[in-house]
């Protein structure tokens, strides 16, 4: 029922060429050039100065990230743990209710 079919190779259509025959060249060796003249290496990046402003821009920076990090992290605890406690008062309710409810029948 579930068997897969196997797709069959199609035959090829026309004659099939035999592979042409590739013949070897000779190589002729070239003149020699003389060796290239030694360039002067491109001046690397410049280094980054900091100067106390730049520092104390850098540090206000990574603290106001690290606060605003941490207060979205922290609030994000919240909410987790105030829908926790909401959940487990509504299952306490509920349970109330439905023991009552068989209690009186």
């Amino acid at each position: 029922m579930l068997r897969p079919k196997i797709p069959t190779m199609p035959t090829p259509a026309g004659l099939a060429a035999p592979p042409a025959v590739v013949e070897p060249t000779a190589v002729v060796p070239a003149a020699q050039t003389p060796p290239p003249v030694p360039v002067a290496p491109a001046p690397s990046r410049p280094v980054v100065q900091l100067t106390p402003g730049t520092v104390i821009a850098l540090v206000g920076g990574g603290t106001a990230v690290v606060l605003v990090v941490g207060a979205v992290l922290v609030s994000m605890l919240l909410a987790v743990a105030i829908t926790g406690a909401s959940v487990a008062v509504c299952a306490v309710v509920l349970r109330s209710l439905l023991a009552s409810d068989a209690k009186r029948r």
